[in-house]
């Protein structure tokens, strides 16, 4: 399969699971107080869905609709009246908008038609007086639709009554709550009176848990793969203070104090243990401690924008080492048979200690070295037998792109003692609690970096999302990018943006603290406001990763 579709596969998979899981989320709990759900749909859907549903009423595709009774017929029928009526009502209170600006400015430049304003004010009258014929019509409906629920099972009345769908622009999903000014901007059904159904006429307490059960989910989720992860396959890895050659480190490292051959002790005074866990603590510290040939302690000042200056490393693919890596020796693990390593003499378990003279004392020196000779005729020395005493000089021809034909090890754990951790059931889920909150913490730390200018320059869209998964299927990597993408969508949604679920959460604090709720017109202007502002960033994120294609 090409690289691009394993990674696009790999994306769609990921997005899908975790809006699903965030927007259940929300379901569940409106579910539980007693708030109706409208709609609940994987990814957005103007103009048209790939595929929509509901139990015992419709399903349909692409405008295409099929009714299973002739009662939900014509049920849709007075749907699509209401839509049109709802339009034409926007249309005339537009057209009145531009007779009678609203705004001082405005006016101060245009001069009224008091004539053209009186047919616009009689347009918005006559246009509101159908709206709300059905506006009732949908209320009589609705009422009568909560009492059937109510002579139901739990179980059917949990589900049954909801659209389920699938949209086909992959920005997100969403959970439309009867009763509430949301992304969908359905503002007609604010004008009738309070349901008892509906989102807004449940406690403020009810209103604030089913907006964070989004977030909620979100991160639950991440622990679940966390946990799952632990415990199918344990943890392993070699201990900054088993790597007896220390670390090997990249050149934006060497360039702000790092020395190969360092061995981390310190990041802002805490324990460095597990590598896995330390590269972005030492890439978000202000001070890194490493002790250097084996006796010194030295401080490395970390600048703010070092992370920076590693992203950009990552994108690089001629470089053996990212930040920093186990420094460890050139040992054959294959020989091809037929190239040039295999009719020099070179065995499995050799260690390469030299090229031409060049001391290869590590992996990344090894292959660094072996860069410089495409195509020449190269004097290997080999460190051999069974505790590599002997030393043995081997001619090799490289092929013209530095290769010899060998396999080498790149596991730690095959030169030092490495820790080996099992977990049961029961030991897996608080590793996993804590797997998760390490990394929520850590990435709150990261967001500050984004108001920077390098920052900034950095910001990505779903290129640089789907970018992150490997080339190969690994359903291992593939958990574990889920979970922190999962953790991501968490701490975004949970910022407090208008559109966002933050954005709800803030105003509700405002309520329970005040008493008083945000008018519906803030509400709604404060909804346009968040929208418009994340579809600029969803813009601007998006257009980074084109600007980066073209730069490469």
């Amino acid at each position: 399969m090409d690289t691009f579709l394993i990674k696009a596969v790999q994306l769609i998979m990921a997005l899908s699971l975790l809006v699903v899981i965030h927007e259940f989320g929300h379901f569940l709990f409106a579910r539980i107080f007693g708030v109706k759900v409208e709609k609940f749909y994987i990814f957005f859907n103007p103009v048209t869905s790939l595929f929509k549903w509901k139990p015992k009423k419709y399903a349909g595709s692409l405008g295409r609709i099929k009714y299973f009774t002739e009662e939900a017929k014509k049920e849709g029928e007075a749907d699509a009246e209401f839509l049109k009526a709802e339009a034409d009502y926007e249309k005339a209170y537009a057209e009145l908008e531009e007779a009678r600006p609203s705004s001082r400015l405005k006016r101060m430049f245009k001069t009224e038609d008091p004539e053209k304003i009186a047919k616009a004010e009689k347009a918005v009258a006559d246009a509101e007086t159908e709206l709300a014929k059905h506006i009732k019509v949908r209320v009589a409906r609705d009422n009568d639709d909560y009492q059937t629920q109510k002579k139901e099972s739990r179980w059917k009345r949990f589900w049954r009554h909801t659209e389920y769908g699938i949209g086909w622009l992959p920005l997100g999903g969403y959970c439309k709550l009867g009763g509430m000014i949301d992304e969908s901007m359905d503002t007609a059904q604010m004008k009738q009176e309070p349901q008892e159904w509906e989102f807004r006429s449940k406690p403020a307490w009810q209103r604030l848990l089913i907006m964070i059960a989004g977030v909620l989910f979100n991160f639950l989720l991440a622990i679940l793969i966390y946990a799952g992860i632990v415990y199918a396959t344990g943890e392993k890895y070699v201990p900054f203070h088993e790597a007896k050659m220390g670390m090997d480190y990249s050149p934006a490292a060497h360039a702000i104090g790092f020395e190969d051959g360092d061995i981390p002790l310190l990041a802002d005074g805490k324990a460095l243990d597990n590598p896995g866990e330390a590269r972005m603590e030492m890439a978000q510290a202000s001070e890194v401690k490493v002790l250097r040939n084996g006796k010194d302690t030295i401080a490395i000042t970390i600048p703010s924008d070092f992370i920076f200056r590693l992203d950009e490393e990552a994108k690089n693919d001629t470089l053996p080492v990212k930040f920093m890596a186990y420094r460890f020796p050139a040992q054959v693990t294959q020989v091809a048979p037929g190239d040039g390593a295999s009719k020099g003499g070179v065995e499995v378990g050799d260690r390469i200690i030299a090229i031409d003279s060049v001391a290869t004392p590590t992996l990344f020196s090894f292959l660094t070295t072996l860069q410089g000779h495409p195509g020449d005729n190269v004097k290997l020395t080999i460190a051999r037998g069974p505790e590599h005493n002997d030393t043995v000089t081997k001619d090799v021809q490289l092929s013209e792109n530095a290769k010899m034909g060998i396999g080498l090890e790149i596991d730690p754990s095959a030169f030092f003692k490495a820790s080996e951790i099992n977990y049961n059931l029961l030991q897996s889920v608080p590793r996993g609690i804590e797997m998760g909150t390490d990394k929520m913490v850590s990435y709150a730390r990261s967001m500050k970096l984004v108001f920077t200018k390098e920052g900034a320059k950095s910001v990505g869209g779903f290129g640089s999302i789907g970018a992150i998964f490997p080339e190969k299927w690994d359903w291992i990597a593939f958990w574990n990018i889920a979970a922190f993408l999962s953790v991501a969508l968490a701490f975004m949604n949970i910022l407090p943006i208008p559109a966002l679920d933050g954005g709800h959460v803030l105003f509700l604090l405002y309520e329970v603290v005040t008493g008083r709720k945000p008018s519906e017109k803030f509400m709604t202007n404060a909804q346009m406001f968040g929208m418009i502002l994340l579809l600029l960033l969803l813009l601007y994120a998006n257009g980074m990763d084109i600007v980066r294609l073209f730069m490469k």
